[in-house]
């Protein structure tokens, strides 16, 4: 197993030095989902919402969470993010919006964490545009789906 790069050799938290690390281009993708009762969904899905674009919304929410990840945990590194995009998957018979982000840059570092905040966001968003008809909405599933670049290469998550 590897150790925590996140901890020196005397157990204190530190950012990770990527100066040496070669510049290679980076993908993350990441998704997680948002369930909701059935008068909620069709009210999203149809674009009925008082408030508006819900998912349009959303998507820009996303979107701004990627390029405001270093801001949020503390020891990412600020990235120059070269792609980000925010799709949305609709399930009528679960009541459920499935969020799915890919997240791009070259450089030394990965876009994971842009992508899972991305995700985390968007299905925040989701929540606060529509907690006033349907506070019982359950987020979750949020998790990697895969990544490629740099020394470790690539990954995909198990079916």
């Amino acid at each position: 197993m590897n150790k925590l790069t996140h901890f020196d050799d005397n157990g204190q938290a530190h950012m990770v030095n990527v100066g040496e690390k070669a510049h290679t281009q980076r993908l993350a993708i990441a998704s997680g989902a948002i369930c909701m009762q059935a008068e909620t969904f069709a009210m999203v899905e149809a674009g009925s919402h008082k408030k508006g674009d819900v998912l349009g919304i959303a998507r820009i929410a996303g979107i701004q969470a990627a390029k405001k990840t270093a801001d949020l945990i503390p020891l990412c590194h600020p990235l120059t993010l070269t792609h980000v995009s925010v799709s949305f998957e609709a399930d009528a018979k679960n009541h459920t919006i499935r969020c799915q982000v890919r997240a791009e840059t070259t450089g030394p570092t990965g876009v994971e964490m842009e992508a899972l905040t991305a995700v985390q966001v968007a299905l925040l968003t989701i929540y606060d545009m529509c907690k006033a008809v349907d506070r019982g909405m359950v987020m979750g599933d949020v998790k990697l789906l895969e990544k490629s670049g740099g020394k470790s290469g690539e990954w995909k998550a198990g079916k």
